[in-house]
Parts: C-alpha cells; structure tokens; sequence
C-alpha cells in the first residue's frame, strides 16, 4: 500500500470536524450584526454604588470590608465565624466570594455567566443555599463549600429568592412567587411582586407554603431553637413604593413571626416604617432595616440603633456584636457611554449610557435625557461624544421635560419630544385608568439643530406626542399619540407638516428601520407588552415576541437585520425593597427583524433597558 494514500485515508476523518466547526462559525458570525456595540440604561446600582461595611452592632468602628471599590452587595456572616459570603460584580457577571471578616484571603466560589446571589451558610458553615440562574429563572442551589460543586434545588419559572438554613439543619426557607402572577400596579405599567415563604428539606422534599398567597412577604430568617421564621409582609401593591430608594411615607412593612409547627403567625411590634432584613438575635431582639426615612439604617426591636444610612441588606456575626452590610451611595449618573457592562455574549459589547440613548448616523456622538430628580420639571435634551466623554446641554426648558427620540439621517438636527411626562418623572403619583389619562397636560414632538439652535415645535395641540423616529431619507417621521379618545402612531411629512395615522391601538416607542421598510414598535395586548412590526404604509402588521410580559424599549441594528430590547419574560430575581429600581425585572435581549433567533445578553437583578446600537461607518447597505 502506498504510504501517501494511507496519509490521506487519515486526513480526510480528521478535516471533517475541522470543516463542520468552519461552517458553524460563518453560520454563527452570519446571525451576528457587523456593530455590536449596544449603550444600554442601568437605574441602580451606578459603578462603584454597592459597597460593604463592617460595624459593632452599635455602629461604631465601622469601617471598609474590602479595599478595593467595586459592585459588591448581600453579605451573609458564616455560622462558625470565620468567613463572610457575599455577591460581587468585579469580574463582571454576579458571583458569589469569600472572605475573613477582617477583609483578608478573597477567593471567588462561582464562575459562571449565570447570575449567583444571595448566599446563606447551612448551620455547620461547609455548605450555601444560594439564588442562581442557570437554569433560567432564578432558583436555589446549594453549594459544597470543599470541592465549590453546585446542585439544583427548585425549578420553576417564578423565582425562589433570600434562602435561609435553619440552625437545626432540617429546613431552608425562602420566599418565591411561584403560583403567583405579576399583575400590573394598579394605573401603572410596572408589574407588582407577590411572594409567600416555603420551607423546604435540603434534599429539596417536603415543600410546605406557611403564608396564605396574594401580597408579599419576604426574606425570612429562623430563631435560634429552629421554631419560628421571621418575615417583614406588605399588600401587593406597596411593592411598587417600597422599591424606591426613598419610598414615600404611608407604605409601611410588618415584622411577623411564623410559627413552623402549626404556621400560626403574628405581628412583631417594632414600630413604624419600611421594615425589611429581619435577622432574630440573641435575647429575642430582632435586627432589621428601615428604608424610608432620613434616619435610614439599621434598627432593633429592643429600640437600640445600629449603622445609619442607605443600607440595603445586612448579617449578623455568631455572638451578634458585629454586622457586615451593604451601603448605597449617592453616585450622579455619568452619560460617558463607556463605562463597560457585563454581556452573556462576548459578541456584544454592552456599555452604560444615560436615560434614553439614541446614536448619530456617524456613531460618534449620542443623545440623552438627563435623569429625573427631586425637581419633576427640567430634565435636559444632552448630546455626549463616544470619544471623549465629553457632555453638553443642547435644550433646557424649565417647565417641560425631555424624552429624546432620534437624529436626522445627516446628523446635523436632533427631534425629541418636550411636555410633562409625569409617568417618567413624577414618580409613581400618576396612574393610568382611561385612554384620556395618558395625555397628562400634552406634549410635542420638537426639533434642534445639534448645536442648540433653531429649536422649533412640530407639532401642536393638546394631545401626548412623544417618541419621534426619522425614516432614513430624513423626510418623514413616525411618533406615538395619546389622545383623550385613544391612541396611535402617526407620520408626519417634515416639509408639509402633514400627518397620516398609521395605527389605533396602545402602541409606544416606533423606530424606523434603518432600511426604510419596517416601523417598529410595543404595543399593550392581552395585558402585556409586546414588539410588533408594521409597513409604513400600514400593511403587513408583525407581531415579534408573545411572551405576555413587558417587551418594549427596542433599538434596531444599523443594518436593520437585528432589534435589541428589554424584556421582564426572566422575571424577579431578587425581593424588590432590594433593588431601588421600578422595574428590576428589566433585562436585554437581542433577536433578527423577524423575531427569530432570540438571546439574552444580560442578567442580573437591576433594572436594565432603553438599549441602542452604536453604528459606524460603512458602504451603503443592500435590500432585504
């Protein structure tokens, strides 16, 4: 047999694999866009925002757990006092590290793009009970802390959330929302949290619920002798206020006490206010956050202080002489667009910009709004360059707010939308119970040149016109309409200012495509909102996603081949007095113009959304 034939009988196996995985990788770059950098919206926490302390129980000698200023948040104190368990973001996805209680000897327990959080030890400090989703939605895990080898506990798509292991061993319990919907807040487009508390054995049998379903309690903690949970409840309807970083007076939370046995439960008295973290300590105190007040911090049941500030999740040690904790800062948002964000897909690079980012065709400059503050008037149209950073105010009006829309093809004019916007910037005082509601006072579209000059109102009247999106010959525009009789896209013609009405229905946020061919958009159907897509002249309407959750706040591709948008289909991966943020749900997803192809970029607990692609330059674009 000739040597050169059996070398090829050889290669020929061995280029096939090599062949296939070619073919995969042109398939997976060809379902790719060519841009893939996307600026996206984050509420809380800022960079640097989540910071862990530790502090007499007092408060006093407190002081930095570590040095280093990172994402760092929900610490939990090891039973056999030699560690502290906690969540950080530092090498970019939510993982779960360990550390000495005097800030030494970090090592990182979780490596996976999954989120991890909310550790608690079992009772002999060599196992965690821990919140992941890496199966999806957010479930429990436990954790052998000698070989780090992580096993499912639950399943569900609801979310199980704040475990806790009882000193006994027997049973963990946690609060979740399973069998439970995410209605709406009433008059409002955020979805409420219901949970109740389960306990279960940590071979995961034995499920018991203990709370009777329909409102919200959360974050349960064992007594001592194992007998009792100790929970804060509130309605359902609260868990809108109470997820703000300052929740308004008039939503309190009880302190109850659970009984395992016979599930017979009772009101703790601990006095008024936004009571969340209840931790039994020694004597029958009870250690617990308030959240809604100057005097923000930690408190007692026994009527002692603790640390102070805007503290947002706290552990006890052993002998309860010492607490480790979470503060958060008072950090401005920065509109930079470069401060990076985690991505479940290397393929995208995602960055943090602020409220309502829209790119020039050039890629090189964006446009915001800024944030909404105390003031609920005023906020600014703001234009910021990629490269430098560098920000400047382009319109102000004092009475009116900005919601910014989008950039004349050239470049050269920004169109937004000026008014009150009481839903975006009046926090949750306004609600929305008839089509007439949704016009709050009205609003305009109005266009600027980018330097500031020759601002000019495009439209007229008392109808809520908002949104603007340029078709790209940069003749016309597509924007929303709320009326006191309904709602609808319309189109105007810039040059005659005349306008057609494109559809009749609750649909919000149109963006042109950058081919021209497609109006995208989110409409409320069935209780939830879902992406459609439409032809500018009103024929082929599409619906994209059927999730019969929250799919809104989309940008497209520069090629219009791919639409990224924020999604709630994940659903709560946290208890919400946690997150100060309205819609923590909140994560990006991108998927092709026809709704195929669907994937998940981020995922944490934060509210993350009003994503838009950053373009750049490049040779005329075909048809589809």
């Amino acid at each position: 047999m000739d040597l050169r034939d059996s070398t090829a009988s050889i290669k020929i196996p061995l280029m096939r694999p090599f062949l296939i995985a070619i073919v995969a990788l042109g398939i997976m770059l060809a379902e790719t866009p060519t841009d893939r950098r996307i600026a996206i919206t984050r509420v809380n926490p800022q960079p640097g925002q989540l910071a862990l302390f530790v502090a007499a129980a007092d408060g006093g000698d407190e002081h930095a757990l570590l040095d280093t200023k990172d994402t760092d948040y929900d610490p939990v104190w090891a039973p056999d006092n030699k560690s502290i368990v906690f969540t950080s973001e530092r090498n970019g996805s939510a993982e779960l590290y360990r550390v000495k209680p005097d800030g030494t000897g970090l090592t990182q327990l979780t490596k996976d793009p999954a989120y991890d959080d909310q550790a608690a030890f079992s009772p002999d400090s060599k196992q965690l009970v821990f919140v992941s989703t890496r199966g999806g939605a957010a479930n429990l895990w436990t954790m052998d802390l000698s070989t780090l080898r992580a096993k499912q506990l639950t399943s569900g798509r609801d979310g199980d959330f704040r475990p806790s292991w009882a000193p006994d061993g027997k049973w963990i319990a946690f609060s979740s929302g399973r069998d439970n919907p995410m209605p709406f807040a009433h008059g409002r487009w955020e979805r409420l949290q219901l949970a109740d508390i389960y306990i279960m054995r940590p071979d995961g049998s034995g499920l018991r619920k203990l709370t009777t379903g329909g409102n919200f309690c959360g974050s349960p903690k064992w007594t001592s002798d194992s007998s009792r949970i100790i929970t804060y409840c509130m309605a359902a309807e609260m868990t809108l206020a109470n997820r703000m970083p300052s929740p308004a007076p008039g939503s309190d939370t009880r302190l109850v006490s659970i009984e395992i046995a016979g599930g017979r439960s009772t009101d703790v008295a601990a006095g008024p206010g936004v009571k969340m973290n209840p931790s039994p300590l020694a004597g029958d105190d009870i250690g617990y956050i308030r959240k809604d007040t100057t005097e923000a911090g930690i408190y007692y049941t026994s009527g002692r202080r603790g640390p102070r500030g805007a503290i947002r999740a706290a552990s006890w040690s052993p002998d309860a002489s010492q607490v480790v904790f979470t503060r958060r800062a008072d950090i401005p948002r920065r509109n930079t667009g470069a401060t990076p964000a985690f991505s479940r897909n290397s393929r995208y690079e995602l960055s943090l910009s602020g409220l309502l980012p829209s790119f020039s065709s050039s890629g090189k400059d964006f446009v915001t709004a800024s944030a909404p503050s105390a003031n609920p008037r005023g906020a600014s149209l703001n234009v910021t360059n990629v490269e430098t950073g560098q920000g400047r105010v382009v319109y102000r009006d004092q009475n009116r707010n900005i919601l910014p829309g989008g950039w004349l093809p050239s470049g050269d004019r920004i169109i937004f939308a000026i008014g009150e916007f009481a839903a975006f910037f009046g926090g949750f005082h306004s609600q929305f119970l008839k089509p007439g509601d949704r016009v709050e006072g009205g609003a305009q579209v109005a266009i600027v040149n980018a330097d500031g000059t020759a601002f000019q109102e495009l439209t007229s009247g008392s109808d809520n016109s908002a949104f603007p999106s340029f078709a790209p010959d940069g003749k016309r525009f597509v924007y929303r309409t709320f009326t006191k009789d309904g709602y609808g896209l319309r189109v105007m013609n810039l040059e005659t200012r005349a306008v057609t009405s494109l559809t009749a229905a609750y649909d919000n946020f149109p963006l042109w495509s950058p081919r021209g061919d497609l109006i995208m958009f989110s409409r409320l159907i069935d209780g939830a909102y879902e992406i459609f897509t439409i032809k500018p002249d009103g024929r082929a309407l599409k619906r994209l996603t059927n999730t019969h959750g929250n799919d809104a706040h989309q940008g497209w591709s520069p090629d219009g081949e791919f639409i990224v948008f924020a999604s709630s289909r994940m659903g709560f991966k946290d208890e919400v007095v946690y997150t100060d943020a309205p819609q923590p749900y909140g994560e990006i997803f991108v998927m092709r113009y026809d709704g195929t192809a669907v994937e998940q970029l981020t995922d944490n607990q934060w509210e993350e959304g009003t994503p838009a692609w950053q373009p750049t330059p490049r040779a005329a674009m075909s048809g589809r």
